[in-house]
């Protein structure tokens, strides 16, 4: 999580992942499709896929460079079963497609990818957030779960499926019950689109908004890699051992940003983005 290196995660089907995905087909046939879906979400599909990921990179930046230009306070999440304020450490980054290594390396970490992306303040979470997908977490699904947050921690949580693995998961440490990233995607996105759950975080996350417990990324804060834990806590971000995405976007959700006086301004209506980069 350092960008010491650069580095990508691929995935490539495997049998069980793709019986899992695909169930009743043959293992070759599974296989087959999960490749095709692979190639679709990671728009290999695309007839000059080289520019198609220059064309996604720059739309994402541009999505990122606004974010960051407007300094927002808080964000303000609607939706069913959800009513959030988040807020957002002074000197947060939102961040998109490429990261930069420590010897001067563009590069983009994660195929697919859809999201822009920052940390939240570890003291500042307060309501309600209702999953949309199911978390696969340590071979355990967890599914229709709700967390509310308190002064910035998870205080109670309810699940219809999988909610005793979900309590583990927020009792790992002290950091594991708050929340250490913030991601928006468009509920039009490819992965979202193909209407299909990877059991798969990678895959998963970037078909939704989505939050991550736990720990955040230190460069999404200004100075932040310079830091020791207690002043990087001391400035907002989160430390922990786990760093988990859950996904919580759908077409119904809104989100609005606020600036320090409060004042709304909407960054996603039914789940797209308002503004066209």
């Amino acid at each position: 999580m350092s960008d010491r290196v650069a580095w990508c995660v691929i995935s490539m089907p495997i049998p069980a992942w793709a019986a899992k995905v695909f169930p009743g087909m043959s293992a070759e046939e599974s296989q087959l499709k999960l490749w095709d879906q692979i190639f679709t979400t990671c728009r290999v599909d695309q007839a000059d896929p080289v520019q198609a990921w220059k064309e996604h990179i720059a739309n994402l930046q541009l999505r990122s460079r606004y974010l960051n230009e407007r300094r927002f306070h808080t964000l303000h999440y609607r939706g069913p079963g959800t009513d959030l304020r988040l807020g957002l450490p002074a000197g947060h980054i939102w961040k998109s497609a490429e990261s930069v290594s420590t010897s001067g390396i563009t590069f983009v970490p994660n195929m697919p990818t859809e999201e822009v992306f920052t940390l939240g303040d570890r003291n500042r979470a307060d309501g309600v957030v209702k999953s949309s997908k199911p978390l696969n977490y340590g071979g355990t699904l967890i599914d229709d779960f709700s967390i509310t947050f308190s002064g910035g921690k998870a205080v109670q949580v309810t699940a219809k499926k999988g909610e005793a693995t979900l309590r583990k998961l927020i009792e790992t440490d002290e950091g594991s019950a708050r929340i250490g990233e913030i991601a928006l995607v468009p509920h039009s996105s490819p992965i979202s689109k193909s209407g299909l759950l990877f059991y798969n975080t990678l895959f998963d996350e970037n078909a939704s908004c989505h939050l991550a417990l736990g720990k955040a990324y230190r460069f999404t804060l200004e100075g932040g890699k310079e830091m020791d834990d207690v002043t990087f806590a001391n400035a907002g971000g989160n430390n922990s051992l786990v760093h988990v995405d859950f996904m919580i976007g759908s077409p119904d959700m809104d989100i609005d940003g606020l600036n320090e006086h409060d004042r709304p301004e909407p960054i996603m209506r039914k789940g797209e983005w308002v503004t066209q980069p």
